[in-house]
Formats: C-alpha cells, sequence, structure tokens
C-alpha cells in the first residue's frame, strides 16, 4: 500500500502538529487566496481535521484590487468546497489608502476582514499559507529598512488565533502538492509586477540562491527564528524596564535621567513603547524615528519637538521626555 505523495505528507504533518492541543469540536479556518500556498493547506486541513475531531472551513478575501477578482475569489472558494471545507466564506475586504503602500494596506484589510469573520464563527485558529520563501524575503525586506532584530525576525509562526503551519517547508512543496491533488493553483499578476517590493525581493533572493547556493533563503529564514527569540526577550525586559520608569519629578512625562540610564538596547525599545503609548502607529515608527528621539538624551542641544507617526510630538523639557498630540489645523490658526 502507498502512502501519499511526498510534499502532500509534508503539508499534513505540518498542520497536524498544530491540531494537538485545540479542543474537540472547533472551527478552524484557512485563509485561502487561491494560489498554490494556501490551497495546499486547505487540503491539508481537510483531511486532518476530522481526524482530530475538529471542524475546518474557509475564508477567501476579495481585496477588488485587480480586474475579475470577483471570480478569481469564487473559484477558490468553490475549491475549498470541493474539499469538503464547511462553511466557505468570500469577504469583500475595503483597502483604505493610508500612505503604507498598497501591500501594506491590503495586508491590513485583510487580515481584518478574516479577524471579522473569525470572531462570528467563534473560529478557534485562522491558518495562513506562508511558507519559508516568504519568511526568507520578508528578512531580505526587513534588511532594506534597517530597522533591527524585530524587522529581521520576520513572521512568527502564531500570533494570537492566527498560524502559519507552513513556515518551515519550501514554496516548491506546496506547488507539488498542488500537483498531486491535480489542484491548478491561481497565479496571482502582481507576483510579476516590479513595483512591488516583495516581488523585487523574490527575484533579489533567486539571484542569491544562484550565487550563494540553494540554502540561502532556507538560511536567512533560520536567522530570522533566532533573532525572533532574542528580539522578544528584549522585548520583555523593555516592557518591564517601562513599568518601573517613573514620572518626571514636578513636570509632566518621563525621567529623563531613568530613561537614559537604561542599557541602548533596552531603551531604544522603550522609545518604541512609549510612542505606541502615545497613539504612534508601531509598525511605522522607524529605525530613523527611534534614533532621533535617543538623540534627546545622548546628544541634545536644544533641538525639537520631533514629530513620530500618528500625529505625535516629543519634546525634552528640562528633566523630562514628553509626548503630545500636534496640535491640528484648526488650533494652529485658533479656531474654535
Amino acid at each position: 500500500m502507498t502512502g501519499p505523495d511526498p510534499a502532500v505528507a509534508a503539508t499534513r504533518l505540518a498542520v497536524r502538529e498544530h491540531l494537538t492541543d485545540v479542543p474537540r469540536g472547533s472551527l478552524l479556518l484557512v485563509g485561502c487566496s487561491g494560489g498554490a500556498d494556501s490551497v495546499a493547506l486547505a487540503a491539508a486541513l481537510a483531511f486532518e481535521a476530522p481526524r482530530a475531531g475538529l471542524r475546518a472551513g474557509a475564508a477567501v478575501v476579495d481585496h477588488g484590487l485587480q480586474a475579475g477578482s470577483a471570480d478569481v475569489a469564487a473559484r477558490a472558494a468553490a475549491v475549498c468546497a470541493r474539499l469538503g471545507l464547511t462553511p466557505v466564506e468570500v469577504l469583500q475586504a475595503s483597502v483604505a489608502t493610508t500612505g503604507a503602500g498598497l501591500e501594506a494596506d491590503a495586508r491590513a484589510a485583510r487580515f481584518c476582514a478574516l479577524e471579522e469573520v473569525a470572531a462570528r464563527h467563534d473560529a478557534c485558529l485562522v491558518l495562513l499559507g506562508h511558507t519559508r520563501d516568504d519568511q526568507a524575503e520578508q528578512v531580505l525586506l526587513g534588511l532594506s529598512r534597517g530597522s533591527g532584530a524585530r524587522s529581521l525576525s520576520g513572521m512568527p509562526v502564531r500570533r494570537d488565533r492566527f498560524v502559519r503551519p507552513l513556515l518551515a517547508l519550501p514554496r516548491a512543496t506546496t506547488r507539488a502538492a498542488c500537483a498531486a491533488y491535480g489542484i491548478e493553483p491561481w497565479e496571482d499578476p502582481h507576483n510579476e509586477d516590479d513595483s512591488f517590493r516583495r516581488v523585487r525581493a523574490r527575484r533579489v533572493l533567486a539571484v542569491l540562491e544562484g550565487e550563494l547556493g540553494p540554502g540561502f533563503g532556507a538560511a536567512l529564514a533560520r536567522s530570522a527564528d533566532l533573532l525572533r527569540e532574542d528580539a522578544d526577550h528584549l522585548e520583555c525586559l523593555a516592557h518591564e524596564a517601562r513599568a518601573t520608569l517613573p514620572p518626571a519629578a514636578g513636570h509632566p512625562g518621563v525621567d529623563l535621567d531613568a530613561l537614559a540610564a537604561l542599557p541602548r538596547a533596552i531603551r531604544t525599545r522603550v522609545w518604541r513603547i512609549l510612542a505606541a503609548e502615545a497613539g504612534a502607529p508601531l509598525g511605522d515608527v522607524s529605525a530613523a524615528h527611534v534614533e532621533s528621539l535617543d538623540a534627546l538624551l545622548t546628544s541634545w542641544h536644544g533641538q525639537g519637538p520631533l514629530h513620530v507617526p500618528g500625529g505625535i510630538a516629543v519634546a525634552r523639557e528640562r528633566a523630562a521626555i514628553r509626548f503630545s498630540p500636534l496640535p491640528t489645523e484648526a488650533e494652529l490658526h485658533g479656531a474654535v
């Protein structure tokens, strides 16, 4: 008796490892675009979930960013239904333009839609089809931003209810699994569009694999795992430091001497925490912002106030560092 195709077996095993602690009867959803990665994941979940006493469904997000996207979403939903997943929902995502770029805006809209459907169905987990290749590309993009260990640590296997079971498998495995199932996955035309940074990172990675060896992408992914452990620990220490950071005596804001006394590796992370507490979107606070903030302590010569994302001003006032909202246009012009 022959077993399943090796690629199919690999995807099923990857999914199975994330089902052991899930309460029986729970619903799991897979986010499916119709591409090879998410289709292979959907097929693996459809096979493994019933054997673990679990229910499995799918959510297909239509961003509405390409002509015919509704048809693509309908085909992906039909594939999921044929695999035996239920419920299967097609979700319309509203992609808001924030200035962060189309990729980031689409990702934010996608996660918002997946969170909504998961909450509505009381789904225990939402499975995402990112692979080791995606992880390597993420690390390259982090290198290009120069934002430190957190930026280089890539995507976590799990965050809240979102799980990426295939993160240790190469993209070639998901394509081989789809071929074994006899499913022709959707090829996203955006994957050939050089205007997207991730597409350019993918092509750079292919060049590096050719020049430095086929294990280069896997090495980047392993480095991300190690850096994530370090970043998690340092961020834990930073939150502990923030919790004990005293306010400035007689002034609103954070005590300057206490902040300056922190080791730089902790202090830079505390700056991010302080910015987030003041209302800055954490993902938009860059390394350049943090360096400018730290200069208020290490090389202050009267500069400021500094501005960080979210309309926040940061100023050094006597013995204090103070975060405050920037004035509105109406306030600047004296309007009531």
